[in-house]
């Protein structure tokens, strides 16, 4: 083969290498979106944090004011100290480890309309993210779907 061929068959096989492994990666990471949660109220922005573990905050309410015209905020939390924080910037998702292609686990979701925190799997499904909280077992817990909203 000549040289001037083999280094264009080299040049195509290395940008071939490059376009998948960078395509892999993008896979990997595949969760760090803006989701719609089930009911359409909300956006949530997954990303990872500097740990290599996934969080997710509200990026947008579809109601984002109270009665009386101030932002929404985290009225039932235990905590009492964080009763007015806002609900928009709220971090809702924590601590998710990836354990497989489209399975992340260890981590727990804070619903701030009870003010309850659960442990939490996450499965990515194409547009959807299911969210599987629950107090225990995963068996006994509730599985609500959210979708892509970029």
């Amino acid at each position: 083969m000549p040289v001037k061929q083999t280094l264009i068959f080299l040049s195509f096989f290395l940008l071939s290498l490059v376009a998948k492994i960078t395509a892999t990666a993008q896979a990997a990471d595949q969760i760090e979106r803006t989701w719609y949660n089930e009911r359409l109220t909300a956006k949530i922005q997954v990303y990872k944090g500097t740990d290599g573990k996934f969080f997710g905050k509200v990026v947008w309410l579809k109601y984002p004011l109270m009665a009386d015209g101030r932002p929404k905020i985290n009225g039932y939390s235990p905590h009492p100290e964080q009763r007015n924080d806002p609900i928009i910037g709220l971090l809702i998702l924590r601590n998710f480890k990836k354990v497989g292609k489209v399975t992340y686990e260890g981590g727990t979701v804070y619903d701030p309309e009870n003010g309850k925190t659960y442990d939490c799997n996450l499965t990515y499904k194409g547009n959807k993210l299911l969210v599987r909280g629950y107090v225990g077992f995963s068996m006994f817990g509730k599985t609500t779907t959210w979708t892509l909203a970029e």
